[in-house]
This record gives structure tokens, sequence and C-alpha cells, in this order.
């Protein structure tokens, strides 16, 4: 067992976090990553567009008991009872993962307000809900909102100054990002090797937690994490690739079948993005060197400047994996995609990354001259 600041703040077993991996559901792989001792994190992001994505809105519907007739915050109210109910026996802990970026700060007010009253209305909760992972935003207007509450607060960064702006609003734990992440990347291509250490230097704080994400897949990435500084790894393309993960059939095979430089950074929705390599990623990748070149200069864009069949093409293509329609299906997915072999069961899957891991920082004297 590995105990680290990580373990000590959220109460795990592990110092390993389940992905949130929005807008897709992934109510039961939260559960399964719970209950195995990892932090388990919903995804939320998927019930901005009931209208525009029914097809990702009912995969929530499905899986967290809830209606097609529930608006977002119903479903997520519904989710959230039903992940407590079946984390409750074996202690796990679970978290919601928001965006708040600026476009849908509105949703996601009514999420965190949604996810406080729950909790507040059902205090045994409190020992098993206890995080909001957000995302893709300013972390300091929600401080006092979600310090109130009691929530243990990680935030998720892709740069030094986005950390350092996590330490001015009290988060209690920095999720540092690398760009061999799957699916929303940063405009700027800095990877974990750099950004992970980059940032635990920043931060200059022993007793702050910091976590990596992005290419972390393995005991050997968690080592490297460890030896590096940081409390623990997130991992969301391996999670992907298990028996319980949400995700269709035709994602797991396709990370499972990704070789060797098997992924590319093309448009997503709110900017970079990064998709396993199929033929219509590939003509997706070709069609946003075209109309979204910023994707790859560094320089931001939004909804009201990329042409709009460019952000469809991408909805099709997701909707395509949804549907099982193999030909047009786009599926996101990290670097690491290429390291992961295998669909097996989550707890067995943690036990086999903290067995290699602890062997891997128990025995590492043996790579000295």
């Amino acid at each position: 067992m590995l105990k680290t600041r990580l373990t000590e703040l959220l109460g795990i077993k592990h110092p390993i976090i389940q992905a949130g991996m929005g807008p897709f559901s992934n109510n039961n792989l939260c559960v399964a990553a719970a209950n195995a001792g990892a932090l388990g994190l919903l995804s939320t992001s998927g019930l901005f567009d009931k209208e525009g994505q029914p097809w990702i809105y009912n995969a929530f519907v499905e899986s967290g008991e809830a209606s097609m007739d529930d608006d977002m915050a119903q479903v997520l109210e519904k989710v959230l009872k039903r992940t407590y109910r079946l984390t409750k026996e074996k202690g796990g802990v679970f978290g919601i993962n928001v965006m708040v970026s600026a476009e849908v700060l509105d949703k996601s007010q009514i999420l965190i307000d949604t996810a406080i009253r729950v909790r507040e209305e059902n205090p045994g909760m409190k020992d098993h809900f206890k995080v909001i992972f957000t995302s893709a935003g300013d972390p300091v207007p929600w401080r006092d909102k979600i310090k109130s509450a009691g929530f243990t607060w990680l935030h998720v960064v892709p740069s030094v100054k986005g950390a350092l702006r996590c330490k001015k609003a009290g988060v209690d734990c920095i999720v540092a990002s690398g760009h061999e992440g799957g699916f929303h990347i940063a405009w700027e291509p800095l990877h974990s090797m750099v950004l992970l250490p980059a940032v635990i230097d920043a931060i200059a704080d022993p007793s702050f937690p910091v976590v990596g994400a992005g290419g972390f897949c393995d005991g050997k990435t968690l080592a490297a994490a460890i030896a590096m500084g940081a409390a623990g790894v997130q991992m969301g393309t391996r999670f992907l690739a298990t028996e319980e993960s949400d995700f269709h059939p035709l994602w797991k095979e396709q990370v499972v079948s990704t070789e060797d430089r098997g992924t590319l950074v093309a448009r997503g929705v709110v900017g970079p993005a990064r998709w396993l390599k199929t033929p219509s990623s590939v003509i997706h990748l070709q069609n946003t060197v075209v109309k979204s070149p910023g994707v790859f200069t560094g320089i931001p864009d939004d909804w009201s400047t990329v042409p709009p069949e460019l952000i469809e093409y991408e909805r099709e293509g997701i909707k395509a994996v949804c549907t099982g329609d193999r030909k047009k299906a786009m599926m996101a997915g990290g670097e690491c995609a290429q390291r992961v072999k295998d669909l097996p069961k989550v707890q067995d899957l943690i036990d086999r990354i903290m067995k290699e891991a602890t062997e891997i920082i128990r025995n590492m004297h043996q790579n000295l001259a």
C-alpha cells in the first residue's frame, strides 16, 4: 500500500483518480473505481445538451436510474443517490467533475448547487461523496460556494499560471494535466514530464498535494509521478478500457487496438482534443488544419469563430460511436492508448498497478550503479 498526501486528503486506499471523461456517462465506472479504492469521478457535462445530443443524455439516464423526462438537476440527483447506495458498503469515495468554463457557467451553477443540496439532504453521503472536481475555467469565483459546503475541492490545470491561480482560490488539490491526455487538452503542447515537476516546484509546499494527469496508465507511470514529487495520478484512457466502463464496446476495442503513434490532435468543441487515429479522425484533422488553425498555433478560438460544419462533424463522429457506426466513429483517447492491451476488471487493474508501482519504488536502488 502506498500512502500519500492524496490518500490522506481523500481517505482513499490508493493514490489514483479515475478521470471524469466528460461529456460521456461513466456512472458504472465511477462506482467500480470507488469500490476498488481509487477516487471515482462522475461525469456531468453530458447533461448540458439534452436536445442536441440525446444519445449522450440517454446514457446518463439509463445507467443512473433516471428518466428522459428529468432535467439535468433531477438526473444528477438520482445519479448521486445511486452512486452513494452502491459505494457505501465498501467505503468508496466519489465526486463530480464539473466544467466551469465561461460558455457553460449557468449550467455549472445548477450542477454544483444540486450537488450541495443533495449532500446536505442526505448526511450519510458526506463520508463518501467528498469531492467537487472543477475544470476548464477559473476556480477563484467558486471558492466560497464549494469551500463553505465542506467539499474537498480539486481543480485541473494545464500550466504553472493556472496552478498558482488554484492556490489563490484555496483549492485543496491540483491536478496538472499534460498534453498526452485524451480528448480536451490545452492550447499549448506542454507535456507531463515538464508540467508536473514545474507545478510542484511552483507550489513549493511539500504538504500540498499535486496530482499528475496525461500519459499515466500503469505502475511504472505512477511510480514516476511519485518520484517527481506528485501525490498520485489521474487516469482516463486506461479506465475507459475496462469491463465496467460505460463506454461503447467499439470505443474500448479501439483503445486496445491502438498502436505506436496511434493518436492525433484536432478540434474538439471547446478547443484542441486528442483523438484515436481512425479514418474519420484523420479527415477531422485535415479539416482542422484549414478551418481552425489556432488549435496548432496556440491562438484560441471559440464557437463564434469556428465554422459550424467542423463542430458538427465531430458531433456526428461521437454520435456514431454511441450508435455503433464504426465507419463514421470518432473516439477520443490519450497517448497511453498504445500501451493499453487488455480489458480487465477495475479492481484487477488497480491491484496490478499498485503491485507494480510498489515493487518499482521498493527496488529503485537496483537501477543505480
